[in-house]
């Protein structure tokens, strides 16, 4: 996979000017994520930005309006890639059952970094996703923002996972629930081992998550 020419595209409307088409541009994707990652979205600045690229605060608006702008770029840039994951993981398996659980899997075992997109982190991609992703979604602006295609990946997710259940039981009632609580719910069980670990049965090294929500998808449908 990682010999293949792999270009991740994201919704013009997201930015002012594509990070991906300049040097700068990917610098100010990967500093952001290092960032973020570091101080949460609230002590995010772009002045905070500028000073880790060595480079004015000015030439980050060149680039995104807003720090809510480019949060949105980075998740729907995880959900991309993310998708051409289920994508390729999927192709050569040779039943449903088997496509569901690989889909699965990709989308609640720990991330690997991916030498392909040598810019981004996607392991301290994922951390931001799991830990500030909510905030992309629940604003003032989300039905404008929806109604502008900029959460279209994640829905084509959402969407691809369904299908699959589908294909396996087609009298199944809740698809699109079952497939957006598998990946809210693994995201929010990573959160709690970190932060709150009572609350999970997540343990390290273990593929506790996986497990869980395999089992719970494959009963729910049989």
């Amino acid at each position: 996979m990682h010999n293949l020419a792999i270009s991740i595209r994201i919704s013009d409307d997201l930015f002012i000017k594509d990070p991906e088409s300049t040097n700068l541009g990917k610098r100010i994707i990967s500093e952001s994520i290092a960032l973020l990652d570091e101080l949460g979205f609230e002590a995010f600045t772009f002045k905070k930005l500028g000073a880790a690229i060595g480079s004015p605060e000015s030439s980050v608006y060149r680039y995104f309006e807003s720090k809510h702008k480019l949060l949105i770029y980075l998740v729907c840039w995880y959900w991309s890639w993310i998708e051409y994951k289920i994508v390729f993981g999927t192709i050569n398996k040779s039943s449903d059952m088997e496509r569901l659980k690989t889909a699965i899997e990709i989308l609640t075992k720990p991330i690997k970094v991916d030498n392909a997109f040598i810019h981004v982190n996607e392991v301290l991609l994922n951390k931001i996703v799991v830990s500030e992703a909510t905030k992309v979604f629940h604003t003032k602006e989300v039905d404008k923002e929806n109604d502008q295609g900029y959460f279209a990946v994640y829905k084509r997710i959402v969407q691809r996972v369904s299908q699959l259940i589908m294909t396996i039981n087609p009298d199944y009632k809740y698809p699109n629930m079952l497939v957006t609580t598998v990946i809210e719910g693994a995201h929010q069980q990573v959160y709690f081992a970190d932060h709150l670990p009572s609350l999970t049965d997540k343990k390290r090294g273990k593929n506790r998550v996986y497990n869980f929500y395999t089992e719970m998808v494959c009963k729910m449908i049989s």
